[in-house]
């Protein structure tokens, strides 16, 4: 979901900067996949007013304008849109602004001989979807020229793409968002409060027949008379288009509105069309299952042919709408609508589901309702809805209809008994300062008074939690409460519980250390690349060289990732496909008490790393994050080096939330992650590159030890293998490496391998576990292993998975 920054501080109190923000709504587990930051977009395009146009005497289709910026001088610019004219406000890009949406810097030009000092921009041309062409003119008066346009134009914002797990719905609204960024970082909280709106009469010919309760606990229908069609004003424009909607008309706007503020979709339908689907002027609105082979013409223009899984809306018992999913064109709001039936509904999750599956049709409303839409927000969202369309269409409510199934409010939200004990059993010690504690009462009761629960003591450290009506799907039982104090709380601020590592050991020999590098680079399929050290200027700590032969090349280095992302963009380009390659070099940097380099490793991959296709059918296969792992873990196994990779969110040309940094020894060593999307698409590469630098000193430093360098002679046994099977369900934040650790130390002695065969989440596994299968072989070196001998040490495998992670065991 994209969050305006905008629109967020009005619902809550932000003192954090967007990147701030977004890494702690990442680390909180809403993973922010993208930052949107619209001030760079007209940075430098201020107001302006056309004071006269001329024909240009040279061109049929120029114009040459006198645009006034409120400066000394009025300026000169020619101008191609077909609708400028003068005496309109417009937006003006002087000389030396950059628009980087379109990669344009303005100069002062001359077009067929006549100068031009500037640049009047359209919409797209500052990075706004529009569907009108030319220039973009403001319908406000009187404003003050040569002032910054962003804020007319919504582009004083800050956008934050924000992915929510499966289980918080509530998340997938502003409201919802709101409220999990001010238990994050105590903010205030600003969720208006809403007061019920006036029905004129309340009398009509509209009824509400629900069939399938089941299906649709409750639905209220409202009948607005006097509707005005018209634009929606900028500011709804502008909260739409920053979540990537596109503006329609008023009525259609505030329900798009609403759903995102809300989280509750919404459904407006054209009342006489209604009445002409229905043929009657009295209409009963009803919600039932499909007849097979039943059609509907959706809003997208596609006739569907039903099956009995589509839940449908209808008038009089005819079909208009797909219930949850879609609105039917037949009955869609137009410009002549003059009176609504606006629809607020509840839809079961299920059922939902399977119609937008059963039809390959996915939809905001679809996916909001898939996952539960909030129950007891369902009346304030509709007179949201119903206050707006009076505000801005002038709508008068004459009759709503209300079918109500739901159970009583007072069940609408549960009590959880939460035990402190159990609290530090499960998430373990913190470190405070330099010693280690426990959660404490007020720790708890700080957490979970921030999200909403109310608490009620029962005993010195219990308590009775009562979970709020929004977070009833996925706060359930004592575990979830635990969570979610582990998660605001911060995972980071636990110990590390992890067993100790084993050091990795050392080589000596540099260059021959880095014939075996480069060598085992080449045959994981990479070819090694040589750049120049110098580079364009610009950078952050650049070292910039006083008599440089070019401009271009006028500044040092300070990494390796940027030439290789060019030089792969290059490869493309020239039709090469997709480079695969890695380069040592050095890089430069500046620091307060001088200048200091580094040599460095760094590296490329992505594309199909197959040499041919044809068993797949010509179909590219790219290549995955763990598959681009591979290859670095691959060059780190044959020097026996235990590498540790760590979430890092550093390198904003990085994906967020793919990249990692590596450690050895406690020693960072790099960085390797996925290239940021924005930045994959800016340089037109395939779907997936990764990247990697590592500090070349560090790796050699590692690496320079005689016991690495000597190898040992192991013998290998001559009596046959034993092999045992073991499979449990495990929390899925238990690692696999954790496991296998466990079980090698339990089974040291008869334990040759051990291997991951099978891992299984769904059906019939408990939540937050996933079911793992591994193989053990027990081998002796001196003897024919019996039963008893493998059971033995068997059941020592079994006892510690057990006593460690607390498995449940199926074999």
């Amino acid at each position: 979901m994209r969050i305006s920054l905008t629109w967020l501080r009005e619902l809550v109190e932000i003192k954090l900067s967007p990147e701030e923000l977004a890494e702690t709504l990442t680390i909180a587990g809403f993973e922010v996949e993208d930052i949107e930051d619209r001030r760079t977009w007209s940075n430098g395009v201020i107001v302006g007013k056309v004071l006269e146009r001329q024909p240009h005497p040279n061109a049929d289709k120029l114009s040459i304008c006198q645009v006034d910026i409120g400066a000394d001088e009025t300026l000169n610019i020619v101008c191609g849109a077909a609708n400028v004219r003068a005496d309109i406000y417009v937006p003006v890009a002087t000389t030396g602004t950059y628009l980087p949406k379109i990669d344009l810097k303005i100069k002062p030009a001359k077009l067929r001989g006549v100068p031009s000092n500037g640049m009047i921009c359209s919409l797209k041309e500052l990075g706004l979807p529009t569907d009108l062409d030319g220039i973009h003119i403001f319908t406000q008066e009187n404003l003050s020229l040569g002032s910054d346009v962003r804020p007319l134009l919504g582009l004083d914002d800050v956008i934050l793409n924000v992915t929510a797990t499966a289980n918080r719905a509530d998340a997938l609204s502003m409201v919802g968002i709101a409220r999990e960024v001010a238990a994050l970082t105590g903010g205030q909280l600003s969720i208006p409060q809403l007061e019920n709106v006036t029905i004129a009469q309340n009398t009509g010919n509209l009824t509400v027949k629900i069939r399938e309760t089941q299906a649709c606990p409750a639905y209220i229908s409202t009948v607005i008379e006097q509707i005005k069609i018209a634009p929606s004003p900028e500011w709804l424009q502008q909260r739409l288009r920053s979540a990537g909607v596109r503006p329609i008309n008023n009525v259609v706007d505030i329900t798009n509105y609403v759903l995102l503020e809300w989280g509750q979709p919404l459904h407006a339908f054209d009342k006489e069309r209604l009445q002409s689907v229905a043929s009657s002027e009295n209409l009963t609105v009803g919600v039932r299952f499909a007849d097979a082979g039943e059609t509907l013409k959706t809003l997208d223009g596609q006739t569907r042919t039903l099956s009995t899984q589509n839940l449908l809306i209808t008038a009089n018992n005819k079909a208009v709408a797909l219930a949850g999913v879609m609105g039917g064109e037949e009955t869609q709001v137009h410009e002549s609508t003059q009176s609504l039936i606006l629809e607020a509904a509840l839809f079961d999750s299920v059922a939902i589901r399977r119609s937008s599956r059963s039809l390959g049709l996915r939809s905001e409303a679809s996916g909001r309702y898939e996952r539960g839409v909030n129950r007891a927000e369902l009346e304030i969202a509709n007179n949201r809805a119903l206050s707006l369309i009076n505000e801005l269409a002038s709508g008068v409510i004459l009759q709503q209809e209300i079918f109500d199934t739901r159970p009583d409010p007072s069940t609408w939200s549960h009590s959880i008994l939460l035990r402190l004990d159990r609290v530090n059993e499960v998430l373990g010690p913190i470190q405070s300062e330099e010693e280690t504690g426990e959660l404490e009462v007020d720790d708890v009761e700080k957490i979970l008074t921030a999200l909403g629960c109310e608490l009620l003591k029962d005993e010195e450290c219990t308590w009775k939690v009562t979970v709020p009506p929004y977070r009833y799907r996925d706060l359930e039982r004592e575990i979830d409460l635990i969570e979610e104090i582990a998660r605001l709380y911060g995972y980071d601020k636990f110990c590390d519980t992890l067993p100790d590592k084993a050091e990795a050991g050392y080589l000596s020999l540099d260059q021959e250390l880095l014939r075996k590098i480069r060598s085992y680079l080449r045959a994981a399929g990479l070819t090694e690349l040589i750049h120049y050290s110098l580079v364009k200027p610009g950078e952050d700590k650049q070292i910039v060289l006083s008599n440089p032969l070019f401009a271009e090349y006028s500044a040092l280095r300070t990494d390796l990732i940027a030439g290789l992302i060019d030089a792969c963009q290059y490869n493309i380009e020239q039709g090469n496909g997709m480079l695969n390659g890695f380069e040592i070099g050095r890089i430069f940097w500046r620091e307060e008490e001088g200048l200091d380099e580094a040599e460095m490793l760094a590296g490329i991959m992505g594309g199909d790393s197959t040499l041919g296709k044809w068993s797949r059918d010509g179909r590219e296969q790219t290549l995955t994050w763990f598959e681009a792992k591979g290859i670095l873990e691959s060059v780190f196994r044959q020097f026996n080096l235990q590498v540790e990779f760590q979430p890092e969110n550093r390198d904003s040309r990085l994906h967020p939330g793919r990249t990692a940094s590596l450690w050895v020894r406690g020693i960072r060593l790099g960085t390797f992650g996925q290239v940021h999307p924005q930045l994959r698409r800016e340089k037109s590469l395939p779907e997936a590159v990764y990247v990697f630098q590592l500090s070349l000193d560090v790796l050699l430093n590692t690496l320079d030890d005689d016991q690495l360098l000597v190898p040992k002679f192991q013998p290998f046994s001559t009596y046959p293998a034993s092999d045992r099977d073991i499979a449990f369900f495990s929390p899925v934040k238990v690692t696999v490496s954790e496991i296998e650790k466990v079980i090698t130390k339990a089974g040291k002695g008869l334990l040759d391998s051990v291997e991951l065969f099978d891992e299984y989440r769904g059906e019939n596994v408990p939540p937050g576990q996933r079911s793992l299968a591994f193989r053990l072989i027990y081998r002796s070196i001196d003897h024919t292993l019996t039963d008893a001998e493998v059971e033995a040490v068997h059941n020592k495998v079994r006892e510690a998975l057990v006593e460690k992670f607390g498995v449940s065991l199926r074999s």
